[in-house]
């Protein structure tokens, strides 16, 4: 018998974290892996953050935190919703939590009972289906496929949708899949969702910055009807190079951010006084000073399509953003590659780890078996060395 509660014993362990610790693992035993599961920017946080940290210390910020942030800092995200996504929020709109991660949790375990089923469009983001689990959710996955740029269409969210339905959940850019929502997509979406007036939708644009499109990002809570039905998730690590300072905020309907801010108070409190201050300063400055890191990144995406382009059995299409690919690599299933049959994605992304010491994930972290996930979030060196490895293994 088993002395953990159910809750953790039936928890996946996160696949993007797990790859990390093996790939760790590897390099404790001298091996020389390279890490392409972990969707973390390489480069360093920009000076002028860092300036502001400094600055907090010195202005010895050390005391506990209000649970929802800084006033400050609220302003600054309310100020950042409205510049780049003409969206008005008000202060007792916007809590800031430890990370984007926590104010998923905080959403999930204010909005959801016992039994409420949750919408998401696969692939998702890995740890979407184990937080609506815990909070007793029931995660439903719509299948979308490579040739629709894993896009959920309005009439699959329609089929999707029962009497149980509570919300949607997705990400735009979307993580693993780079693909982004078009306004128009957005409002296809909306004109279903109109019609089912107690479904919730969970924005999350923590990629929001990183658009490789001349198309602006497009927010569902800007979608005529949805402002008082979308909890906009969102945060610094990304565009920022700050996903270890862990500061991330929504901006949602006040009844639910004032039960987030409760259910924060109970758990974790206020997010770190130092990171607070210097995330003011992150969301004041204009957007185009981190454009050096976007442009780095799309050069990466554009050098890694090239560099698979000629490998047989990768089926890509073009990421609109985020910083990574997601291809399709079910034409190895069934196949035996130095001595080892790969049955799934999971064996295929395994075998990568092993034979090229290229560290991936599975695709079914993700709710997508046929594919893996590649983040390009690594040198142009590693990158071009990655697929020289992935290529000598698969021949």
């Amino acid at each position: 018998m088993s002395l953990l509660s159910d809750r953790i014993t039936n928890m996946s362990t996160s696949a993007t974290l797990a790859m990390a610790a093996k790939a760790r693992e590897l390099r404790a035993e001298g091996k020389d892996i390279i890490g392409l599961s972990l969707g973390e920017p390489d480069f360093n946080t920009p000076d002028f953050i860092k300036d502001a940290a400094i600055q907090a210390v010195n202005d010895n910020y050390n005391s506990y935190s209000p649970v929802d942030g800084y006033v400050e800092l609220k302003e600054a995200v309310i100020t950042k919703f409205k510049r780049d996504n003409n969206l008005t929020y008000t202060l007792p709109q916007v809590v800031v939590s430890t990370g984007a991660k926590q104010s998923l949790y905080n959403i999930a375990q204010v909005l959801l009972n016992k039994g409420d089923e949750v919408i998401l469009p696969c692939p998702y983001w890995v740890s979407y289906s184990d937080i609506v689990t815990v909070a007793e959710g029931v995660p439903v996955e719509v299948k979308t496929s490579i040739t629709t740029d894993f896009k959920m269409t309005a009439s699959q969210l329609e089929a999707a949708i029962t009497p149980k339905t509570k919300m949607l959940w997705f990400s735009s850019p979307c993580n693993p899949s780079g693909s982004l929502y078009s306004k128009e997509e957005l409002e296809a979406l909306a004109s279903v969702l109109i019609k089912h007036p107690n479904i919730y939708v969970v924005s999350d644009e923590i990629y929001e910055h990183i658009n490789y499109t001349d198309k602006p990002h497009a927010s569902m809570a800007g979608i005529d009807g949805m402002f008082d039905r979308t909890i906009t998730v969102n945060g610094v690590s990304k565009a920022f190079a700050m996903t270890g300072w862990r500061v991330g905020f929504i901006g949602a309907p006040d009844w639910i951010a004032r039960a987030c801010n409760k259910m924060q108070g109970q758990v974790t409190s206020g997010t770190n006084c130092i990171a607070q201050r210097a995330v003011i300063t992150a969301l004041n400055a204009d957007p185009s000073v981190v454009n050096y890191m976007i442009d780095e990144f799309k050069t990466r995406r554009d050098m890694m399509l090239n560099l698979l382009e000629d490998l047989e059995g990768f089926k890509t299409n073009t990421p609109e953003g985020a910083f990574y690919l997601f291809p399709d690599v079910s034409h190895f299933f069934g196949k035996t590659l130095r001595g080892k049959t790969i049955h799934n994605a999971t064996d295929f992304s395994l075998y990568l780890l092993e034979e090229a010491l290229v560290a991936t994930v599975t695709g079914a972290a993700f709710g997508n078996p046929d594919c893996i996930r590649i983040s390009y979030a690594a040198s142009q060196e590693q990158i071009k060395e990655a697929v020289k490895r992935i290529k000598a293994v698969l021949v």
